[in-house]
């Protein structure tokens, strides 16, 4: 079944995430009333009702399209965390997350996009990242590479000697253990600065924008479109056990990706201290 579908139906995926965009995100752009935003675990952890109304938009329209399957959402999951235990199960699951870069939206900036992958038994099989304010539809496919509007891209590799350029969790999200593991990416040839929209991070290190990501918190919304899309534009990924990255299981963090091998094995090395 999931065969099937992966050949067939990834286009009606794609209209699904323009519309629930265009029908529950973009009018409410630069148009929120105050009471339209809520907090969630503190004042940096907005939701608004684009978010809310977006992920149902995307819950309907994503399981009529695959007959059987499960969504992980981030607003479901807040609401009920036990529902993030279908990602260890056996259906096929879409992992949502309605508004990545709530903050940037609720300031009425653009950073902000929309993150739907489609995965299995923990494998990431297929992702979108929509950026509707920029017009930007990011997609792959597993072992079929990584696009932007139809048109392929590949992370390549930093310049010999080069700084590199590193987006790493935001200090409004971490803890001071957190802290001190990104800490140590302050040395020489390494140049970090906080992430916005991490789908968006991601987007920039399949293109060659950013050189690697540093992130410390595991939850799959954020992480399954974008994880995917830089393996398919040519990059890499790993924990500071030296393992990769999966959704369906827990993970030793912060974790690294890579524009390649070498870059991620670099700053993962740096995060553990070794």
């Amino acid at each position: 079944m999931i065969d099937e579908f992966l050949a067939h139906g990834l286009p009606e995926v794609e209209e699904a995430v323009r519309k629930a965009a265009a029908v529950e995100i973009m009018p409410r752009f630069r148009q929120l009333a105050e009471h339209e935003v809520d907090q969630k675990s503190g004042p940096h952890d907005l939701v608004t009702v684009a978010d809310r109304k977006a992920e149902e938009h995307l819950t309907a329209s994503l399981t009529r399209l695959l007959p059987g399957s499960a969504v992980v959402g981030e607003e479901s999951v807040h609401a009920d965390p036990n529902v993030y235990a279908a990602l260890r199960a056996d259906a096929p699951v879409w992992i949502v997350d309605p508004v990545d870069g709530t903050r940037q939206f609720v300031k009425g900036e653009p950073g902000f996009c929309t993150l739907v992958a489609l995965a299995q038994r923990g494998e990431i099989l297929a992702s979108w990242t929509f950026a509707p304010v920029l017009e930007e539809m990011s997609t792959a496919v597993r072992g079929q590479g990584a696009y932007v509007n139809g048109r392929r891209i590949q992370s390549g590799s930093p310049e010999p000697g080069a700084e590199l350029r590193v987006a790493t969790a935001h200090p409004l999200y971490t803890s001071e253990e957190d802290r001190r593991s990104l800490a140590r990416l302050d040395v020489p040839g390494v140049a970090a600065r906080p992430c916005g929209s991490a789908g968006l991070e991601y987007l920039k290190v399949a293109r060659g924008e950013m050189d690697a990501l540093a992130f410390t918190w595991p939850s799959a919304w954020d992480h399954a479109a974008g994880l995917l899309l830089v393996a398919e534009a040519g990059g890499a990924q790993s924990t500071v056990e030296g393992v990769p990255f999966r959704v369906d299981r827990d993970n030793a963090l912060p974790f690294a990706v890579g524009r390649d091998e070498a870059t991620a094995i670099r700053i993962r090395d740096l995060l553990r201290g070794a």
